[in-house]
């Protein structure tokens, strides 16, 4: 398939923390294995902890010098460095710096069902957050 998805077309999700965009799924550019993004962290943001329990997470580093807590152990990271996450393994990224953070990410292969891809093992800092006429998100 010959779509090709701008980064700034990408609906930008803010719930888990930071700004994540997909820019690669099955919604988006039609993949039937997995889906790619994009997650930038402002300095002192994060991405709550989670695991992934049908998928492995590659992630490479664009810019910024984050750190990757991986089952709570912390594993700091540099520009145009690449790490795995193998499924199931509790990981959290954090921007601890005073410079932007941007991370490629891909995971593969694909949840049997979008809801089942992806476990919080933290509360995310979005979810306290409030629509506009005051009532919670959830």
């Amino acid at each position: 398939m010959d779509t090709v998805i701008d980064f700034s077309d990408a609906v930008v999700n803010t719930k888990r923390g930071g700004e994540i965009r997909i820019l690669l799924s099955p919604k988006s550019g039609g993949s039937s294995t997995g889906l790619m993004g994009v997650v930038t962290l402002a300095p002192g943001e994060f991405v709550s902890e989670h695991y992934h329990p049908y998928s492995e997470e590659h992630l490479y580093v664009m810019a910024g010098r984050p750190v990757l807590r991986i089952e709570g152990s912390p594993v700091p990271l540099a520009p145009r460095q690449a790490i795995l996450v193998p499924k199931g393994i509790r990981h959290r990224l954090e921007n601890p710096s005073s410079d932007p953070v941007e991370v490629v990410f891909h995971l593969c292969p694909l949840a049997p069902a979008p809801e089942l891809g992806h476990v919080d093992t933290e509360e995310p800092p979005g979810s306290r957050a409030t629509r506009p006429d005051g009532e919670p998100t959830r």
